[in-house]
């Protein structure tokens, strides 16, 4: 049976728009690209999605998640309290929410590869900076300019990889990305664990400096290897912007389309919901487990667990939301954080706290992937990083209240518990939020989706066992199709 007559079967049963899953088209039906010809050895967007993952391993595994393993040593060598200690985090998320805005607009105006090679160097040297200060004030500013590239560097590395991939696939590409974060998650845990037991009270300052370097380097091959986008992307894009009744639509600087969109301003303020509660418990739940005497160790294999499992926690998230779609995977993450944060409130015992953990690392990047591509699927495609950077901005905030606020709490109550309270409000909110939300496209029926899926196969297979070719067309008139 060919493969002409087998997509001429799926197509008379389910309308011309199937695509045959195991015969290449010559494009998406509406996708962004043309898929890779046969000839080609490899396609090229997976080196950008390679480079977006070492970008955001750097930027968020090693720039952000790095800082709650390495304050506690800070605050005893610098002798900071609390509060100063969420404002360094606050300060971070200040440089953060200022370039995650500017970020977007700069990538459309200047290309994503001069944004993040550029970002990545100032993260590099800000982080070296921090390891060289003594004082609480040019900390502050070294993270604050930490944030800014982290906000420069995230972003355009975490979307650029779904413009170079088709909407079938950009939910699972965009969490293989964001997933990253997670790796560095657990490398940092391991390096800095290594690094302090050999330095000592001071090692804090060489891991900053190590980091540093390692940011740097990946600038480098940013700058080096990072393309813009794919040649075939400008006229599918005018033409996608045409079907949606956009004229102006791939103008990247027609910004009232994303800020006007309710549906992005929902999404935005859901991610805001998460950015506080995740920043609230990343922040201060290393403190919690030592203010509870835990030891060292074991605390630092909780925090490799917690990264371990974020690693897969985006792919499997972004597929998910490819398989099921955005709301239900939005209702099913605040569902999950919502748990973990209630788990770390209510119960202060180490079962408890063990399943906190592990129920965070499980969802810990999926509001991250699913609420970026959602909200750049309610606009054009070129618009994708603006709204993803608006979106983001919102996300910022959360986690520029969230440690203050947090640290705020704790200093006035010694209770670290009813911090993680907080948490779980902004969480459960964000789940109640999650039904109101509108999907970006329509959900078809699971098993519509399977049958699609594997009908050709199983009707390859039928006609092989039984021989009947011939009396299957002229039975269902195929060859008239």
């Amino acid at each position: 049976m060919t493969a002409k007559n087998d997509r001429k079967v799926c197509r008379a049963y389910f309308g011309k728009s199937y695509q045959h899953p195991f015969n290449k088209p010559d494009d998406f039906g509406g996708a962004d690209i043309k898929f890779p010809s046969k000839k080609a050895s490899i396609y090229y967007g997976w080196v950008i999605a390679l480079l977006g993952c070492l970008t955001v391993l750097g930027a968020h595994g090693f720039g952000r998640f790095a800082y709650p393993l390495l304050l506690p040593y800070m605050q005893r060598d610098l002798n900071l309290n609390y509060f100063q200690m969420g404002l360094l985090a606050t300060g971070n998320f200040i440089g953060y929410l200022i370039m995650v805005v500017a970020g977007g607009v700069l990538a459309s105006k200047y290309g994503p590869r001069i944004v993040i090679s550029a970002s990545a160097v100032l993260m590099g040297a800000s982080m070296i900076w921090t390891g060289l200060s003594s004082q609480f004030e040019h900390i502050f500013v070294a993270r604050m300019l930490t944030g800014l590239g982290n906000g420069g560097a995230y972003l355009p590395s975490v979307v650029l990889p779904s413009i170079w991939f088709p909407s079938e696939k950009r939910g699972r590409i965009t969490g293989m990305v964001v997933s990253s974060a997670s790796l560095g998650f657990a490398l940092s845990s391991v390096f800095v664990t290594s690094v302090l037991s050999a330095y000592g009270m001071t090692g804090w300052r060489y891991c900053w400096h190590y980091f540093g370097v390692t940011l740097l380097v990946i600038a480098a091959a940013d700058y080096l290897f990072i393309r813009n986008k794919p040649e075939s992307l400008v006229e599918t894009e005018r033409a996608e912007g045409s079907s949606k009744g956009e004229s102006d639509a791939y103008s990247p600087f027609k910004w009232n389309l994303v800020y006007r969109n309710r549906n992005v301003w929902f999404v935005g303020l859901l991610f805001l919901a998460f950015g506080l509660a995740y920043s609230i418990y990343l922040n201060f739940f290393v403190a919690y487990l030592q203010a509870l005497m835990w030891p060292e160790n074991i605390i630092a294999l909780i925090w490799f667990m917690i990264g371990a499992l974020g690693i897969l926690s985006g792919f499997a998230w972004g597929w998910l939301s490819d398989v099921l779609g955005r709301k239900f995977s939005i209702f099913m993450a605040f569902s999950t954080l919502f748990t973990a944060f209630l788990l770390s409130t209510i119960s202060p015992i180490t079962h408890g706290l063990y399943c906190s953990a592990i129920l965070f690392g499980i969802s810990m990047s999926s509001i991250p992937t699913v609420a970026v591509v959602t909200a750049g699927e309610y606009v054009a495609p070129t618009l994708r990083s603006t709204a993803a950077g608006f979106v983001t901005s919102l996300f910022g905030v959360g986690q520029l209240i969230g440690p203050a606020l947090g640290g705020y709490i704790i200093d006035s109550t010694k209770v670290f518990s009813y911090s993680f309270l907080i948490a779980a409000i902004c969480s459960f909110s964000g789940l109640i939020g999650a039904l109101k939300l509108k999907n970006p496209k329509k959900s078809e029926n699971m098993g519509i989706k399977i049958l699609l899926y594997f009908y050709p196969y199983f009707l390859n297979k039928l006609e092989r066992l039984h021989g009947c070719t011939k009396r299957f067309y002229s039975a269902t008139s195929i060859e008239t199709v």
